[in-house]
């Protein structure tokens, strides 16, 4: 199943560490720490944040104890707005082999179309803050 819905390695870390990020918001936490926690290169995880605080998403904090942390409160940040920081705008695939052969009528129906519509859904419907609260709860920062 999970080979459905793919989502880059980019935009993954940053859901994942904008979600850890937000279970405690007023927190710096280091590069090398997230990295650790969620199994990553600390070298990819960097360019992921520089995005991020390009979008105004992060912001950055330099010296000994320095890192990152939310520049919003997680309430007002969506999935989508991460998605969208790491990928561009999400766009919806209307034919898996990138150019339509059908004829206009898609092998697979309307089914690329609900999924879409139902990912782009809940991207931009879930806020870092619902996320937070259940991954805070876990106490298994690392799965998901």
């Amino acid at each position: 199943m999970s080979r459905i819905l793919r989502i880059s390695e980019a935009a993954s870390l940053a859901l994942h560490t904008m979600v850890l990020l937000a279970v405690e918001p007023q927190r710096t936490q280091a590069t090398r720490d997230i990295a650790a926690l969620l199994k990553v290169s600390e070298a990819h995880l960097a360019k992921v944040l520089q995005r991020l605080a390009r979008a105004g998403l992060v912001s950055s904090q330099r010296g000994p104890r320095g890192g990152f942390s939310l520049s919003r409160n997680p309430e007002s940040i969506s999935l989508l707005e991460v998605y969208e920081a790491v990928e561009g705008p999400l766009q919806e695939r209307s034919c898996l082999l990138g150019q339509p052969v059908c004829g206009g009528n898609c092998l697979l129906g309307g089914l690329l179309h609900k999924v879409a519509s139902e990912v782009s859904d809940y991207f931009s419907q879930t806020r870092l803050s619902d996320l937070a609260r259940a991954f805070g709860q876990e106490g298994n920062h690392a799965q998901g």
